[in-house]
């Protein structure tokens, strides 16, 4: 199913997105490729949500294929397909479309094990993340600083309410 998904991302890209100026987007698909490595880091040993592997061998290999290819070429085509000036209620159906897409490809993925939560994380969770990652994603390609700003934040919310141990090592002397 990963691998599915990741193949379908670079058929979509070729197909609707604005891959001969991917360059315009990059920034914005490596905030979402950084975004993922940083859950990866930070809940190393704690993850609230574990994609299981399919072909691929293992978690690790699996989290790369959508850091790498799945993300960031969602990201390309959120943001290359953004309805720029065209009122409010195209832009909130971009947002809805994406949001229900990234929902319901997860929801499927709970159904057929492909991926699992722990401690108190949910697609409701999931979701309720979605919301506030696409307008991430645009404010950042946007006003890339105050979107790194309000990232501390909200990671830092996250990394409270689910109670991940983040241990910082202190080096002996």
């Amino acid at each position: 199913m990963h691998i599915a998904i990741a193949f379908f991302i670079i058929f979509a890209v070729w197909k609707w997105g604005d891959w001969r100026n991917w360059q315009k987007y990059h920034t914005v698909m490596l905030y979402f490729a950084v975004g993922n490595l940083t859950y990866n880091f930070l809940t190393a040993s704690y993850f609230l949500w574990r994609l299981d592997s399919d072909l691929i061998t293992n978690h690790t290999l699996t989290e790369m294929l959508y850091t790498f290819i799945t993300f960031p070429g969602s990201a390309l085509l959120f943001i290359c397909n953004y309805p720029e000036n065209k009122g409010r209620g195209k832009v909130l159906l971009h947002y809805v479309y994406w949001i229900l897409i990234y929902g319901v490809i997860e929801w499927i993925m709970t159904k057929t094990g492909y991926i699992k939560y722990q401690y108190g994380w949910s697609l409701a969770w999931s979701i309720g993340f979605d919301t506030f990652m696409f307008p991430m994603l645009r404010l950042f390609y946007k006003r890339p600083l105050i979107a790194y700003l309000l990232s501390v934040p909200i990671g830092i919310f996250f990394i409270w309410y689910f109670k991940v141990p983040v241990h910082i090592p202190v080096e002996k002397r």
